[in-house]
């Protein structure tokens, strides 16, 4: 036996010294950290082998010494497969499952006859010291950016680790088994949880952590090595535990191995999910046997039951309404993929944010209903045989709806808003010296057309780029009148989404001549102010908070971005530019209408533009003005009536009650003062340091020279 383990060790010793010598040639930081990842794997196997060595040298138990040599031939064969036949990924997985299950035999096996002995004393600080650098190579691969985050849920030598401790633990009786599988079950969604960045994610790891020790493991009524337990859980969660700091993945790159899957497999999530919550409740129900408390269990229990079962009614329907939306956006992002369109764009423009504001709070009263009822329903005597059960049911909940909200949450928050647009272009009048508009001459129209098309055509890929939904775009040769332009306006500026609100920007775009104050030339010598266009947009926008976005391509946009900041009851912005006015021919030509909408369009659809706004003797200047309280919006939020609406879409009326309660909590403002501070920062920011370039939020930008 110690000729076997002075081999294993003298063999990984001198693979590493081969290892550390290859790399001398070309010393850097990343390698270094790895022979700092290497020195607490081999820790750890020296700590297991010489565990498993003082287990059967107490014990004298024959299965120990057979299960520790084929641990040992297994990882030779993991070695060889890696040092000689460069299979790396099926060496690492051999090692990793081996290492997970025997872990959990040094777990499980009891050591309360010979926990002085020195040779387990030895152990247990070598467990400890490979806990120490394992963290601490984690930890610095972080710091140094030695680690290149990528969207997973578990990685496949967490899984097996998880999968070989999980099998360690059949050498127990079945119930304990299934209450050990179970909570390594729950183990690894806290990990997915942590690595989703969910709000509730640091606290159901304390739960965890606090109920594991204290009360799951004592229920069971087995004898357990705190050292190798702790050096099992430490070396996996440390990982994801740092990730939440040091991750940069987007919410949708951390979601996207869910959020990309196939509508099948999403759906069997939900109902996977569904029958875990009948599992849990079933447990719960248990406690009824309980005829000691009866005055407490059974109205305790009919009270909260009913409320846990109609909110978790709502909350599978609201998963399956989500994947129901969710489906119909993978079409559309299938369908438009090669414009290189995202997911999240084409979910901003289904109104997937207003349906996951809602949801979040729906299914943060789920969260709150399971740890109500889980509290009600606690298995509470030591003899009830369920309860090492219900505590891994009740620890696999808890994640599981976490990430519910979690997703719904961080959806809602970093989603664009809905956006539709409208654009005009009027290609074949210019105001002549007294203010007429008139035909150009026949020479010219050619070109103009073309040049128009050019607009025409560079504002529906605009539209298109940005999954703004477009109402129309109007090209008229003759002109518009001004009620026609009115009536066009009006039905625009009514528009709602196919849920119900109102859209939360609208876009107006104007192409053609302008008088000297900004005012559009109309067909028959009419005109449009820009205090009539607010005056149509107040009227239908004084009871919503929608914003309107005015991009103007014309001469004279310089008036109505001035006026635009006086405005200080809606928020409104003007897109417009100004043309040099005196040009040097020899070198330029003169810069003429569409010039400023093909280099805006270019820069807002282009991540690779070079085009710098703020270029010394640029011939056409981009400038922007925004209303006085810009700055105080804020995408739709759902309103009462929004709740309502979407209660009655997706919901039975029996749930309506806690429907209109989720709304009311919601709605609760407890940081208004805090709030009310950032608004004023960021008033003061946009009226006297307006930013060269602005973000709307939908995924392109404002910008002036």
């Amino acid at each position: 036996m110690c000729r076997s383990l002075r081999y294993c060790v003298s063999h990984c010793l001198h693979a590493a010294m081969t290892k550390l010598e290859d790399a001398n040639r070309e010393v850097n930081m990343h390698s270094s950290i790895r022979y700092l990842g290497y020195l607490a794997r081999i820790t750890l196997l020296v700590a297991i082998c010489m565990g498993l060595y003082v287990r059967w040298e107490q014990t004298e138990d024959s299965l120990i010494l057979v299960i520790f040599i084929l641990g040992l031939f297994i990882l030779g064969i993991a070695s060889i497969l890696y040092y000689y036949f460069s299979m790396e990924a099926a060496s690492l997985s051999l090692s990793n499952l081996w290492f997970g299950f025997l872990l959990g035999l040094l777990c499980f096996i009891d050591n309360s006859t010979f926990r002085h002995d020195v040779k387990e004393e030895a152990t247990q600080y070598l467990l400890v010291s490979s806990i120490t650098i394992r963290c601490l190579c984690a930890l610095v691969e972080r710091i140094c950016g030695c680690v290149r985050h990528r969207p997973t849920l578990l990685t496949s030598a967490e899984f097996l680790e998880l999968v070989g401790f999980a099998i360690a633990s059949t050498i127990m009786l079945l119930e304990k088994s299934i209450s050990i599988i179970l909570l390594v079950a729950a183990f690894a969604l806290i990990i997915i949880d942590l690595r989703m960045k969910t709000f509730f994610a640091i606290p159901n790891l304390v739960t965890f952590a606090v109920l594991s020790p204290v009360l799951f493991f004592p229920s069971l009524q087995i004898p357990v090595n705190p050292y190798a337990l702790s050096c099992f859980f430490c070396c996996i969660i440390s990982e994801p535990l740092l990730d939440v700091y040091f991750s940069g993945l987007s919410v949708t790159e951390r979601w996207k191995p869910y959020l990309y899957r196939g509508s099948i497999c999403r759906r069997l999530s939900v109902i996977a999910v569904g029958i875990i919550e009948i599992i849990f409740f079933v447990l719960s129900a248990l406690k009824l046997s309980d005829l000691n408390l009866w005055y407490f269990v059974i109205p305790g229990f009919s009270i909260f039951g009913i409320f846990w079962l109609v909110c978790h009614i709502i909350l599978v329907i609201t998963l399956w309404g989500f994947h129901t939306k969710l489906s119909d956006c993978h079409k559309v992002y299938y369908t438009h993929r090669q414009d290189h369109n995202s997911l999240d764009r084409v979910m901003a423009s289904k109104g997937m944010r207003h349906f996951c504001l809602i949801s979040e709070r729906l299914v943060f009263f789920s969260l709150i209903a399971t740890a109500v009822f889980g509290a009600v329903s606690w298995q509470v005597r030591s003899n009830e045989p369920t309860r090492g059960i219900f505590m891994s049911v009740f620890l696999i909940v808890l994640p599981l709806e976490s990430m519910a909200h979690g997703l719904f949450h961080e959806l809602g928050s970093c989603l664009g808003g809905t956006c539709v647009g409208y654009a005009v272009v009027i290609p074949t009048n210019f105001c002549s010296p007294n203010g007429q508009p008139m035909l150009l001459p026949p020479e010219h129209v050619q070109e103009l057309n073309l040049r128009s098309t050019g607009m025409l055509n560079s504002i529906q890929k605009f539209f298109a780029s940005h999954m703004i939904e477009t109402y129309g775009c109007d090209y008229s040769t003759s002109g518009l009148g001004f009620d026609t332009l009115h009536s066009k306006l009006k039905s625009f500026m009514e528009l709602r989404t196919s849920d119900g609100p109102r859209h939360d920007t609208y876009i107006i775009y104007y192409s053609g001549h302008s008088h000297s104050t900004g005012e559009w030339a109309l067909a028959g010598g009419e005109t449009l102010r820009f205090e009539t266009l607010l005056e149509w947009w107040r009227e239908k926008n004084s009871a919503f908070c929608s914003r309107l976005i005015i991009v103007l391509d014309t001469e004279s946009a310089q008036s109505w971005v001035k006026e635009v900041r006086k405005v200080n009851d809606q928020y409104i912005a003007v897109q417009g530019a100004e043309m040099a006015k005196v040009v040097d021919i020899e070198e330029a030509d003169p810069p003429q209408l569409g010039d400023f909408t093909r280099e805006w369009v270019e820069y807002n659809c282009n991540s690779d533009n070079n085009i710098s706004w703020s270029e010394k003797g640029r011939l056409v200047k981009a400038i922007y003005g925004v209303s006085k309280h810009w700055s105080d919006y804020t995408l739709h939020l759902p309103t009462g009536n929004d709740v309502t609406k979407h209660w009655m879409i997706y919901f039975p009326r029996v749930t309506y009650p806690l429907v209109h309660l989720a709304n009311w909590c919601g709605a609760l403002n407890m940081f208004w003062l805090c709030k009310v501070c950032y608004k004023c920062l960021k008033r003061l920011k946009m009226n006297w340091f307006l930013p060269a370039v602005l973000d709307t939020g939908q995924g392109f930008k404002l910008v002036k020279s």
